[in-house]
């Protein structure tokens, strides 16, 4: 998130509503995203997420690391260095993501609204994703944070990428973590996983 933010080329969408958020507050990026990441754990009651290790560590240690960033990152000018950073940045979201996940200590809380949303609805985790992070977007636009073609690469991106890894890093020799599917004529007739 800080490299996106260094890149100058638009925020992730969780990063526009944390920006618009430290706009109207005066509180750092890094405390905008812990507060948010302690909201969004009041979302997981209805879709039955645990939280877990993960869950904790991603609330605190994501703010605290974004911060750090943007004190020892400093800000680009140069397109060239912007480009790959902007690209280094989303592909380290994504790889991330499916690090982390895999380890099964607990998704953070965006990540776990993800997995929620996928397992209540049955939708695919690259279409959970992106609507997640359209909607944060839009809300986050509203609110006064920056946007722009890193925004919508990161927004179309980051659901894909992150089923990809969720696949790629997925622990061989444990059984898949199951997703129920809500009941519906096109519900498989199996029981789908979490990396499809």
């Amino acid at each position: 998130m800080g490299f996106q933010f260094r890149a100058g080329l638009g925020l992730e969408p969780w990063s526009v509503l944390n920006q618009g958020i430290s706009l109207h507050t005066g509180l750092s990026m890094g405390t905008a995203t812990i507060l948010t990441g302690a909201l969004i754990l009041l979302l997981w009651v209805p879709l039955r997420q645990r939280p877990g290790l993960g869950t904790v560590s991603n609330v605190i240690v994501l703010g605290l690391v974004m911060d750090a960033t943007l004190a020892l990152v400093p800000v680009q000018h140069a397109l060239a260095i912007r480009i790959p950073l902007l690209i280094l940045a989303v592909l380290l979201n994504g790889t991330a993501t499916g690090l982390y996940i895999s380890a099964r200590f607990g998704p953070g809380p965006r990540d776990g609204l993800m997995t929620g949303l996928h397992r209540r609805t049955g939708r695919p985790v690259r279409l959970v994703r992106t609507c997640i992070e359209v909607t944060v977007l839009a809300a986050g636009f509203l609110l006064g944070g920056s946007v722009g073609v890193g925004t919508v690469l990161y927004a179309l991106a980051i659901g894909p990428l992150a089923q990809f890894f969720l696949r790629r890093f997925a622990i061989k020799g444990l059984p898949p973590e199951p997703s129920r599917v809500v009941a519906g004529d096109d519900a498989p007739s199996a029981p789908a996983t979490i990396a499809e």
